[in-house]
């Protein structure tokens, strides 16, 4: 799916106004001993480094994804409220922060220092929760505290991020490039909540969470072994809070997937809150059981990652954004559809989060690819923090709402409410230019 832009220069030498590439690490393997199957940019030490912590890291935040809620449910006894709750508590840092993350760090000129200290600090948050447990001290408030800090961190990490990968990542290659993160997201998806499923039977699930703090360790080593140029720092010292969003509100691609991106995330938060506590005490799987679902389901991710460049050529970067943003929520139909014997509920459930799975990942990867070609370097983690302040802002919303609305009318009732309402997301796209783009758009660099 790749869409170079015109005039782009071979992938082996800096494009024009970027940064020249990392070169702090070269490839001194004989030619002809490299490992050719491998992706053309994982053959780049810099890229390969990048892409193995987000991998790493990715993994361990599956893990946790399972072992959090079920630590919440099995060892403090949270119920359908709190649940909501916890899981506002993980994405409210969004919703109070990412605007202000994002300015301050358009100011930093080592961003991947900042990336590196998240990653420490998360590596310290999550391991205070098996700790606690082994003293028999753990808490919901310490659940709470960790999932806000640690989100906090999150932020931090992640408004940094995308000067990263630009610094690394030559723009005829973005889709590449945003492909191979995908990817490795999705085989995270794949084997972290089965392998957090196994850990949680096996240690119980607040030891399992020792795998999700390691994974921020290797994170940040891979991190600290790549020294690309960044772009500089922003030095204008007024009118940068609203610098992003006056960019991103003025741009009618950016308005108008912000606009299904956020109802999007609000309904699909909604039934993520409930879903642990729906399959354990509705459908009656056990830990090992829905680790392996989650696990099966993301196999779409997966896919959908591999084959998303082929579906960008056959379609165009633009539909390919507005088909998986339909097909993700409409997958999401069969989750509170599951009912009958454990083989219905089972496939139900496989179908449910392989389709999801499929779709967020060609909306993953098409948006993204989209946002690194239209937004202007020096406005990068301004525009992104503003993205993000309202995109997953949206998701502690969601979270509370669903905990609120299943605590009145019940678990089933409220996962069709989300899913129904998740569905309604692609109106926003089908209006936009977003509709008509085939093509990534030519870079830009200063705004």
């Amino acid at each position: 799916m790749t869409a170079p832009a015109p005039d782009t220069p071979a992938p082996d030498r800096p494009a024009p106004d970027r940064p020249a590439p990392d070169r702090s690490a070269p490839d001194r393997t004989p030619a002809g001993t490299r490992m050719r199957w491998l992706p053309g940019l994982l053959r780049e030490p810099a890229f390969r480094r990048y892409w193995t912590g987000q991998t790493i890291s990715g993994l361990g935040d599956q893990i946790s994804s399972l072992a959090i809620p079920l630590v919440a449910v099995l060892a403090v006894h949270a119920d359908a409220l709190q649940m909501g709750y916890l899981a506002a508590a993980t994405w409210l840092p969004n919703l109070l922060f990412a605007l202000h993350a994002g300015v301050w760090a358009d100011r930093r000129s080592h961003r991947r220092r900042v990336m590196i200290a998240a990653d420490l600090g998360r590596f310290a948050l999550v391991a205070t929760i098996p700790l606690a447990y082994a003293f028999d001290a753990l808490t919901l408030a310490q659940l709470y505290a960790v999932a806000l800090t640690a989100g906090t961190l999150s932020v931090l990490f992640d408004v940094c991020d995308a000067p990263l990968f630009n610094a690394l990542v030559p723009p005829d290659r973005y889709v590449e490039g945003h492909s191979l993160v995908s990817g490795s997201r999705a085989m995270a998806q794949v084997a972290g909540p089965s392998i957090g499923g196994v850990l949680v039977q096996v240690l119980s699930a607040p030891l399992a969470l020792l795998a999700d703090a390691l994974s921020y360790a290797a994170s940040a080593f891979a991190l600290s072994r790549i020294a690309p140029v960044e772009p500089p720092a922003e030095r204008k010292a007024r009118g940068q809070l609203a610098e992003g969003a006056r960019f991103m509100l003025g741009s009618p691609m950016m308005r108008a997937s912000l606009a299904a991106t956020a109802t999007a995330n609000f309904f699909t938060f909604m039934l993520t809150a409930l879903l642990v506590l729906y399959a354990t005490t509705v459908l009656r799987l056990d830990p090992g059981l829905l680790g392996a679902v989650l696990g099966a389901g993301a196999v779409g991710g997966l896919l959908g990652a591999l084959c998303a460049t082929a579906v960008t050529r056959r379609i165009g970067v633009g539909p390919t954004f507005i088909l998986g943003t339909a097909l993700y929520p409409a997958s999401l139909l069969l989750i509170p559809a599951a009912h009958g014997t454990t083989p219905v509920v089972l496939a139900l459930l496989f179908a449910a989060e392989f389709g999801a799975g499929l779709g967020v990942m060609w909306l993953d990867v098409a948006g993204a690819s989209i946002f690194a070609a239209i937004i202007p370097d020096n406005l990068r983690s301004r525009v992104f923090g503003a993205y993000r302040c309202v995109n997953f802002g949206t998701r502690p919303l969601g979270s509370l709402v669903g905990g609120a609305l299943a605590a009145t009318i019940g678990l089933r009732p409220t996962l069709w409410v989300a899913a129904i309402g998740a569905l309604t997301s692609v109106l926003w796209l089908l209006p936009s230019p977003i509709r008509r783009l085939r093509d990534l758009p030519t870079p830009a660099r200063q705004g």
